[in-house]
């Protein structure tokens, strides 16, 4: 199993070991565009492993900062309370890159700039590149993913 992300095309696709395509999703990538840089905001690419899965169980809307729930549901009434906030919900699948150099170690790693798989209120467009580096799912599209793929599956983001 592995899933490749496509920037141009704001997709995620998860195929089985066979190459067979199980799942097509719409996402929001960086708005930003594509890049490695730590404090760039970019959506970084290359190979990537899924390192570490959070939120399991946690009901939809979930509120997650710094990794943990805040014991929030995200609400239109909360989001008008915090404009701006960058939300985190539902599910993390955290990032971690596996080209030293390019996407792991030093300035240019995945997972030291904390770039996830997550979900994001139902009111974020998705198709569409507005993320702040990472990769935002629609709340009911990321419960599915997060129970299909195991821990260490292979994420390819291509620009």
């Amino acid at each position: 199993m592995h899933i490749r992300i496509s920037l141009p095309a704001q997709t995620l696709e998860l195929f089985a070991a066979n190459g067979e395509l199980l799942r097509r999703y719409s996402v929001s990538t960086a708005g930003k565009g594509a890049g490695e840089q730590r404090g760039s905001f970019c959506t970084p690419r290359g190979k990537h492993i899924i390192r570490a899965k959070i939120g399991a169980g946690a009901p939809a809307n979930t509120v997650f900062v710094r990794r943990r729930p805040t014991g929030e549901l995200w609400t239109p009434e909360l989001a008008a309370a915090h404009p701006g906030r960058d939300w985190i919900l539902t599910r993390i699948l955290w990032l971690s890159g596996c080209e030293p150099g390019k996407n792991r170690l030093g300035e240019v790693d995945t997972m030291r700039r904390y770039i996830y798989i997550h979900g994001s209120p139902d009111t974020v467009a998705m198709g569409v590149p507005a993320s702040h580096g990472c990769i935002r799912m629609r709340n009911a599209d990321i419960i599915e993913l997060f129970e299909l793929v195991p821990p260490y599956t292979v994420v390819e983001i291509i620009a």
